[in-house]
């Protein structure tokens, strides 16, 4: 794998952490999800770290956590929102292959439905908040997203058939 890290972005529900494991495999290489690195170090969820010491301090961990894994062979999930803060979209570029996991709204909605109390970017909302919050999160990161070097739409595939789909495009761009 001549790609670099293989850094998935994209929105929550759009099935990073899911694809990631079944890419990983495909490839032998180490799944890494960013989220569970920032959890684990701080010993607090990612709700508990947004509650207690807010966004910005989260970010600053996810930081660390990308920081930690740049370079490596292997496949790493990123939070929905780690590809637009200030510097780490150069920092993907640089260590590795951008794979944006693209779906919409109503996927992403009906995907995160059951944990959104788990997602403090959603907590408290109703399943039209959530789709009109997902929509603009969407809207925003969008152009960071689309900077990556290969997109799927995940809308109708299930995380099986992403992999496969992802681990044969990302053959032929090593190619």
């Amino acid at each position: 794998m001549g790609l670099g890290t293989i850094w998935l972005v994209g929105m929550m529900g759009a099935g990073k952490s899911a694809v990631g494991v079944e890419l990983a495999a495909r490839l032998g290489v180490r799944f890494v999800d960013t989220d569970a690195e920032v959890e684990r170090a701080a010993g607090a969820s990612v709700a508990e770290i947004f509650a207690r010491e807010g966004e910005a301090s989260f970010r600053e961990q996810e930081r660390a956590a990308i920081a930690a894994v740049a370079g490596e062979r292997a496949v790493v999930a990123l939070g929905g929102g780690a590809v637009a803060q200030p510097g780490v979209g150069a920092q993907l570029a640089a260590s590795g292959t951008r794979v944006w996991l693209r779906a919409r709204p109503e996927t992403l909605a009906a995907r995160v439905a059951g944990g959104s109390e788990e997602r403090p970017l959603l907590r408290g909302l109703d399943a039209g908040g959530r789709r009109q919050r997902l929509a603009a999160l969407l809207a925003e990161r969008e152009p960071h997203y689309a900077a990556s070097e290969i997109a799927v739409d995940t809308d109708d595939l299930a995380p099986e058939e992403v992999g496969v789909l992802l681990a044969e495009r990302l053959a032929g761009a090593a190619a």
